[in-house]
C-alpha cells in the first residue's frame, strides 16, 4: 500500500515514519494541509493518509480560534475532500478534548461531543468533515495525553525537572490514559491495513492506552522506573495552575469497537511506559536525573 503521513515531524510522525518506511513523510514546512491545491497534489497516487498534522497549541488557541479551526478543521477537510476524490483512505488523528470530561467511566465512541475549549472545537469541526466526506473510508481516531521520544511532552519534562528540583507538585484531580505515540503508531498502522482489507468499519475509534491514571500517578510511575524516589512527587489541583484552556477533568476512553477489526487495543499505560522509558532520549534524561 501507498502510504502518506502529514506532520511527520511531530512525535508521532516520527514513529510512524520508522514503521512506513517507504511512506511519504511530509512535513509542515512540506505540506501545509490547509492549502486545498498542495493537498489535492499530495493525497494522488496514495492509499492510505494519514493525517498528524495539527494545531496542538491549546492554550493559544483560546486567543486565535480561527487559527486552529483553520489547521484543525479546514485541513482536515481538504485531506477528507482529496481522499473523497482519489479513493484513499483516511485516518484523522483526534483528541478526548471533543468530548466534555464530565464522565465517571470510560468514555464510548459514540459519546455525545461538547469541546470544553477552542482547541476542542477545532479538532471537532475536523472529525465532522471527514466522517461527512468520507462514510466509507474516514477513520477518526482520538487519543490523548500523548508523549514520545520526539518533541516536548509530560514525560520529558517530569524527568528534567527531577535533575533541577528536589520536589515537584502535580494535580491529581485530572484522569486519562497516558499513551506512547510507538504504540499509537503501530495501531494505526495496523488499522490502516485492517481499513482497505475491509475488516474495520469506518467512524470513530479510541487510540489510547489501557488503565487509567492521574498526572500525579504517571509522574510517580516516572520517577520509579526511572529509579527516582517517588516521594519527591506532591499532589495539588488543577485550580493552582491556572490555564487560559479549561482542560477535562476526565479523560478515559472506551475500546470497544477495535474487536471487531482483529487491531489490538493498545497495552497498559504502565507497560507502555516502562518500554518508552528504555528509549534513548529518555534515558540520557534519567542518566542526567542521576547525575544532578
Amino acid at each position: 500500500m501507498r502510504w502518506l503521513i502529514t506532520g511527520a515531524a511531530g512525535a508521532l510522525g516520527h514513529d510512524l515514519r520508522s514503521l512506513l518506511p517507504d511512506a511519504t513523510a511530509a512535513t509542515r514546512a512540506e505540506l501545509d494541509i490547509t492549502d486545498p491545491d498542495a493537498v489535492r497534489a499530495a493525497v494522488a497516487g496514495h492509499d492510505v493518509v494519514i493525517n498528524a498534522a495539527a494545531y496542538t497549541a491549546v492554550d493559544a488557541a483560546e486567543s486565535d480560534e480561527a487559527a486552529a479551526t483553520r489547521v484543525n478543521g479546514f485541513g482536515a477537510a481538504f485531506l477528507a475532500e482529496a481522499c473523497a476524490a482519489t479513493g484513499a483512505t483516511l485516518l484523522q488523528i483526534s483528541t478526548d478534548y471533543v468530548l466534555p470530561g464530565d464522565a465517571s467511566a470510560p468514555c464510548p465512541e459514540d459519546s455525545p461531543t461538547d469541546p470544553v475549549n477552542a482547541y476542542g472545537r477545532s479538532k471537532l469541526a475536523g472529525e465532522q468533515a471527514v466522517l461527512s466526506a468520507l462514510p466509507d473510508r474516514g477513520y477518526v481516531i482520538r487519543t490523548a495525553w500523548l508523549y514520545g521520544e520526539n518533541g516536548s511532552n509530560f514525560v520529558a519534562t517530569m524527568l528534567t525537572l527531577a535533575a533541577t528540583r528536589p520536589t515537584v507538585s502535580v494535580v491529581d484531580d485530572q484522569h486519562g490514559q497516558p499513551t506512547w505515540t510507538a504504540a499509537l503508531a503501530g495501531q494505526l498502522v495496523a488499522l490502516g491495513h485492517a481499513a482497505r482489507e475491509g475488516r474495520a468499519a469506518p467512524g470513530v475509534y479510541h487510540g489510547t492506552a489501557s488503565g487509567q491514571t492521574t498526572w500525579h500517578g504517571l509522574t510517580q510511575a516516572i520517577y520509579t522506573l526511572a529509579g527516582l524516589d517517588p516521594a519527591r512527587v506532591g499532589t495539588t489541583t488543577s485550580d493552582a495552575f491556572p490555564r487560559p484552556a479549561k482542560r477535562p477533568a476526565y479523560s478515559v476512553l472506551g475500546h470497544s469497537r477495535w474487536a471487531s477489526t482483529g487491531v489490538e487495543t493498545q497495552p497498559h499505560w504502565h507497560d507502555q511506559l516502562e518500554e518508552a522509558l528504555k528509549r534513548p532520549a529518555f534515558v540520557r534524561l534519567i542518566e542526567a536525573a542521576h547525575s544532578s
